[in-house]
């Protein structure tokens, strides 16, 4: 892993200490962070100009997984369709909080989204982060999985809660933990987003939905897949779904704009 040395020039006074602290951010290439500017592609945000923050590292493993290089470095049998396993060395870098603030700041976006991986296995650091970006609304992606301590959740404008559903290769027990949902299905600022490979993905969707209250508004429904002609044909068939049960859909507009490739 490589690691990336605070910068030399002196700290905004509301940034002070935080060249004491790193997040470990996954690369669009080695050596380089992946802080870019983009489109949200996703969810309640989708087309909203925004930076990224990609943060390294998750605690389940999708077998479809389209940032298997976040998570699934050599040395982890956990299963992914594409059998691929990247050098952590190549594909995780250390940065200091403060470098991370510089560089976001840098990018002149007015919203951050802040993703993975699982970000919130970095909670602490995180929140530190947030705190010196006062002006910026936040979006978290989540998994749903990991609690979020308070010092981070007062900073948050929304959470983008992504449950995984059984074929997503994740064991229950590990994926949908009852606490973590009953807290997010009660907050206003969760909405979920549901991967649906099949139709009888929905019968997994309706139960958690009748078990933990989702409002229907607040559920996305998107289809998996890494390319334009995946999802269109995934659509033609998972929107009327969501007309019959009062679901909103989601696309994936980052990869019609530019393809299954990292830093978009």
């Amino acid at each position: 892993m490589r690691i990336i040395q605070p910068r030399s020039n002196a700290l905004p006074p509301h940034w002070q200490g935080l060249d004491d602290l790193a997040l470990v951010l996954a690369t669009p290439q080695p050596g380089e962070p992946e802080i870019f500017a983009s489109l949200q592609g996703e969810g309640p945000s989708a087309g909203m100009p925004v930076a990224f923050l990609r943060l390294s590292r998750c605690n389940l493993a999708c077998t479809w997984c389209d940032t298997a290089y976040t998570w699934h470095f050599e040395g982890d049998n956990r299963p992914h369709r594409d059998s691929e396993t990247f050098e952590r060395q190549a594909n995780q870098v250390t940065m200091d909080v403060a470098d991370v603030a510089a560089r976001i700041t840098a990018i002149g976006q007015k919203r951050l989204v802040v993703t993975g991986g699982e970000p919130l296995i970095q909670a602490g650091e995180l929140a530190e982060l947030l705190k010196a970006l006062p002006d910026m609304s936040i979006e978290i992606e989540t998994n749903g999985t990991v609690e979020v301590p308070a010092r981070l959740d007062i900073y948050i404008d929304q959470y983008n809660v992504s449950p995984k559903l059984s074929h997503s290769g994740n064991a229950p027990e590990l994926a949908l933990i009852p606490e973590r949902l009953d807290t997010y299905a009660a907050d206003p600022r969760a909405f979920f987003k549901f991967v649906i490979a099949e139709p009888s993905d929905l019968d997994e969707v309706l139960e958690l939905q009748r078990k933990y209250r989702f409002k229907p508004d607040h559920v996305f429904l998107m289809p998996e897949g890494t390319d334009s002609a995946t999802l269109r044909q995934r659509m033609e068939w998972l929107a009327p779904l969501c007309l019959e049960h009062g679901f909103r859909m989601s696309d994936r507009l980052h990869i019609h704009l530019y393809g299954d490739s990292r830093g978009t």
